[in-house]
């Protein structure tokens, strides 16, 4: 009974974690670029009352054994980077990546980089392209002061040109790279869109958009989160019921031990 008890426990914590992620999901519903998170669930050790292929008589052994697990936990969160749907915006400076990759982008005060599928970018006061919270997009791109945002045009191989005042021609400016990675459930995330390059995720490998196998560049669309909050709803009142059943085997066990110190009164 008591065993029942500790196992019902870890069930109930492992649900808990569970409703915190799903929790998260819908939470940044709305937010540009996110990628949904699934708990991973692993059972527990197992007590061993009597091994497989006991031998029961002369000749004869056991088909099965006797176990008993211990209950589960959350082993992992697995970061599901299917592309989530494409919303026009309007603005030049919006882009988004239609398949693999990340854009890449320097961490200010380290010689860190991080990566981040949320193309909502901006212009600094140097004319510089970066992200909304100021950080700058890797390789660096700077649009001329001469030179109209509104005419900036991203080609979906990531070149960039401008019409300059005067010239006839426009002006290429720079070229848009992103990063390839092997796992991409292997990013860190770190928050504000971006996520940090692991030993799990393997070497940034720094590519043109539709280069080996990478995606192309969308200009004046961003990447919605691919959260769906149907299925997240759905596996909300499927841990909901879990953590009861679970309560309930606890509420069983105790009642159980009730019964048993009755009898000896």
């Amino acid at each position: 009974m008591f065993r029942a008890m500790n196992t019902a426990a870890t069930g109930m914590e492992a649900q808990q974690t569970k409703i915190d992620v799903i929790a998260n999901n819908l939470a940044n519903v709305n937010t540009t670029g996110y990628k949904q998170s699934r708990a991973e669930f692993q059972d527990l050790m197992y007590q061993v009352i009597r091994p497989t292929s006991t031998s029961v008589a002369q000749g004869v052994t056991s088909p099965n054994g006797l176990q008993v697990g211990l209950g589960s936990k959350v082993v992992s969160t697995v970061k599901s980077f299917s592309m989530g749907d494409l919303k026009n915006t309007g603005d030049p400076l919006n882009m988004a990546i239609a398949g693999e990759g990340l854009f890449e982008v320097q961490v200010p005060n380290s010689n860190q980089v991080a990566y981040t599928r949320s193309g909502n970018f901006q212009l600094d006061s140097q004319g510089r392209v970066v992200t909304m919270e100021g950080y700058l997009l890797n390789p660096p791109l700077s649009v001329p002061l001469d030179a109209q945002p509104s005419s900036i045009r991203i080609a979906g191989d990531g070149t960039v040109t401008v019409a300059i005042q005067g010239q006839t021609a426009p002006l290429q400016i720079g070229q848009i790279q992103i990063a390839l990675f092997a796992n991409y459930a292997g990013l860190e995330p770190m928050g504000q869109n971006l996520y940090r390059a692991s030993d799990a995720a393997g070497p940034a490998v720094m590519v043109n958009p539709t280069t080996q196998n990478a995606g192309h560049i969308e200009q004046k669309f961003l990447e919605t989160s691919n959260v769906k909050v149907v299925e997240e709803m759905v596996n909300m009142i499927a841990s909901q019921r879990a953590y009861e059943f679970n309560a309930k085997a606890i509420k069983a066990a105790e009642e159980m031990m009730q019964q048993v110190s009755t009898l000896k009164s």
